[in-house]
Order: structure tokens, then C-alpha cells, then sequence
């Protein structure tokens, strides 16, 4: 069954299929379109190895007249040289013409296999598609979720109001990714509406806030994609005070903490949801480099997968996370079992634990440091044997 999310005021969506994935049935072109010239900004990869569409993109924002974001999926447009970005930027000059504005105001996106070049004719095909299906209807806005995704399972949409002085104001959001997750972002693609008024270095401050606490802080396998883009457009139809500016701050950061956590929870074969709590660090980086270790680490991630508390892997991935700290500095908990204590092993029930981690798919990791005060909430799934099978034949 679909879920239904409205689209904030002053935007249109819509999906088709035009053939990129190998069943051409599926969806995998999408368009968002703003009726009226919108603030736009966005945060990328940071991966040196970036698809076309990333520095097409990266290289348009911030901005304040912004006009729509095409993503195609099945091919990702990387590594693919010069011709790769002229047919980003080909991609942005089509949907100009149907939305009648300057390429330069059409942000790009692709998602899918690395190094193959873009069919042109099919894409000509389905931009004037999609264009003219365009629509404000909450069922445009789940038909252009499913047409970004890859080997998602779902598709992941979200929305917050709240009212914002006089206005009631609307985020809505749609994410995809399942795998090569990583810090940082990776494999992943989110396109993030408001009808709140913004103006691009608002938009650009609040985006990268809200990015930090939620894309930044989920990891699968820890791998970086050369694709991966949050980008946020506000329609600027509803005026916010710079009071007002919290809330706003308050739905951006609740959407994306949302999608990102959907991305976990679809991780490519995973069986558990994993929640890790760093307390009590120096810095909110050194809490953040504890957490990405252990959210990192193979033998963590196959431990949780198995059932097994053997506590010792997380408590040694914290040790060569780069952070300095005492054994003593240090304890563990694992849904709420203390395990480790100010440097020293507890009694638990090993076998109560084991059980319990292999009945539930949500699993809380929590550890605290006495250095201070920063804290960070990371998510990350376990790692299984169908994940190993999903991406051991990617391409063959």
C-alpha cells in the first residue's frame, strides 16, 4: 500500500518509466518542478570519484531561482568522462524547455550502475513525459519516490507541519538508498520541499544542519558513492521571521532523520536496525568517530547479525576509532544490559541477551565516556549473508 504524503505549497511531481532499468515497466525518471522561481541548496558526496550530475548540481547552488530537479535511476552517470557531463548538463536543458526557464535553474541527479553512458533518445522520451504528467497530488509525489529508487524496497516519504507564525508550514521529503551507505553520504539521493520562505544562505545553513544529524550519521557497509545528494528547494510562499527560523530548522531536521533512518531500515539484507548512543565525549566529532567506527566494523555488524553479545568487538572498534580515552572512561550497554562498566566486564545472562537480539530487528547500542558533555545518534544495520549475495552479481 502506497503512503500518501500532501507536497508543500507552490510544487508538482510526478514519475514514468522510459526504459533504463533492465524491466522497462519500472519507473525511473522522476521530475519535482516549483511553479515559481524557488531557493534551492544543496550537500554531496564528498567522494573525489563524483558522477556528472554532482558537479553539474554542486556546481548550481546555492541559488534563488531554481525551477525543478530531474533524477533518473538504473544509471548513475559516473565516471564517464566528458560525455557524461554534457548529457548532465542535455538533461537540464530538456526539462527547461518543457518548465520554460534558464537550464541553469534545473538541478540533476542520477542513480545506478557506475560507468555507463545515458541513453539520450529514451530520456528525451520520458523528460517530455514526465513533465507533462506533473502534478501537486500526494500520489505524483510517491510516483516520483518509486522512480529514484535502485534496489530499495520501499519507497521513502515523509512529511511535518507546523504552524510558523501566522503560516502553517509544510517539509516534505523523498529519499532513496539501501546500499553502499556510508558517512558522509553514499548511495543515496534526497530531495527535501518547503513552501517556507528561504533565502539561500538560510537554506544552505539549515540543509547542512539537518544533513549533519541524520545522512551523516547512517552507514551500511561504509562504502561512499560517487552519486550521493540531499538537495532542499523551498517556494518561498509562506514568510518566516527569523524567530521563526527554529521550526523550520525543526521540521528539515525531523524529515531527514526520517528518511534516513528508512535507508537503514532497507538496508540490502540486513535483519536488524541498529541505534548507537555515544555519550559523554569531548567533542561531538570524537563522539561522531567512536560511533562511525563501530557502525563500521565488520565483526560488530556480523555479531548483531548472529545474535551474539560479544561485546568485546564494539569496545575495541571504539578503542582504534582515533579518539583518547581510558578503559576506565568507558562503558556499555546493549538494550539496556550493562555489559561493560568503567573499564571492567559485568555479569549478564548471555544467553537472555543472544535471545533477544534475535527476536527483535531494533537494537540499541549505548556508550558512555565521563569526558564530557557531546553526544551523537548513529544508525547502521548488521551485515548478513544475503547482503553478500546482493552485491556479489550487481552487474552480472
Amino acid at each position: 500500500m502506497k503512503t500518501l504524503v500532501p507536497l508543500p505549497a507552490g510544487f508538482r511531481a510526478a514519475g514514468v518509466a522510459c526504459g533504463l532499468k533492465s524491466d522497462p515497466s519500472k519507473l525511473d525518471l522522476a521530475l519535482f518542478a516549483a511553479d515559481r522561481p524557488s531557493t534551492a541548496a544543496g550537500v554531496f558526496t564528498t567522494n573525489l570519484v563524483c558522477g556528472a550530475p554532482v558537479k553539474v548540481s554542486r556546481s548550481r547552488v546555492p541559488r534563488s531561482t531554481a525551477r525543478g530537479v530531474i533524477i533518473n535511476s538504473g544509471n548513475a552517470n559516473a565516471c564517464t568522462g566528458t560525455r557524461g557531463d554534457d548529457d548532465a548538463r542535455w538533461m537540464t536543458a530538456e526539462v527547461a524547455r518543457c518548465l520554460d526557464c534558464s537550464p541553469e535553474d534545473v538541478l540533476v541527479c542520477s542513480t545506478g550502475v557506475i560507468g555507463r553512458f545515458l541513453p539520450r533518445e529514451k530520456l528525451a522520451c520520458g523528460i517530455a513525459a514526465v513533465a507533462g504528467r506533473l502534478a501537486a497530488s500526494p500520489e505524483s509525489l510517491v510516483d516520483a519516490a518509486i522512480a529514484i529508487m535502485t534496489t530499495d524496497t520501499f519507497p521513502k516519504v515523509d512529511t511535518r507541519t507546523r504552524r510558523v507564525g501566522t503560516a502553517e508550514v509544510r517539509v516534505s521529503g523523498v529519499a532513496k538508498g539501501a546500499a553502499m551507505i556510508a558517512p558522509n553520504m553514499a548511495t543515496m539521493l534526497s530531495v527535501i520541499l518547503t513552501d517556507a520562505a528561504l533565502d539561500p544562505q538560510q537554506a544552505d545553513r539549515l540543509l547542512r544542519h539537518a544533513v549533519e544529524r541524520s545522512f551523516n550519521s547512517i552507514s551500511v557497509d561504509g562504502h561512499m558513492s560517487t552519486s550521493d545528494t540531499v538537495l532542499l528547494l523551498a517556494s518561498n510562499v509562506h514568510a518566516v521571521s527569523p524567530a521563526g527560523l527554529g521550526a523550520v530548522q525543526d521540521l528539515l531536521d525531523e524529515i531527514a532523520a526520517s528518511l534516513a533512518q528508512a535507508i537503514i531500515r532497507d538496508a540490502e539484507g540486513a535483519s536488524h536496525f541498529i541505534t548507537l548512543e555515544v555519550r559523554g565525549a569531548r567533542a561531538r566529532e570524537d563522539a561522531m568517530r567512536i560511533a562511525r567506527a563501530i557502525a563500521n566494523s565488520p565483526l560488530v555488524k556480523t555479531a548483531i547479525a548472529g545474535g551474539d553479545p560479544n561485546w568485546g568487538r564494539i569496545i575495541s572498534a571504539a578503542g582504534y576509532a582515533g579518539v583518547t580515552f581510558r578503559e576506565e572512561d568507558l562503558s556499555l550497554k546493549v538494550n539496556g544490559v550493562p555489559l561493560y562498566q568503567s573499564g571492567a566486564p559485568t555479569d549478564f545472562d548471555a544467553k537472555s541477551l543472544s535471545q533477544g537480539l534475535k527476536a527483535n530487528r531494533d537494537v540499541l547500542i549505548e556508550l558512555n565516556l565521563t569526558l564530557g558533555r557531546e553526544s551523537v545518534c548513529f544508525w547502521t544495520s548488521d551485515l548478513t549473508a544475503e547482503y553478500v549475495r546482493l552485491n556479489a552479481d550487481y552487474t552480472t
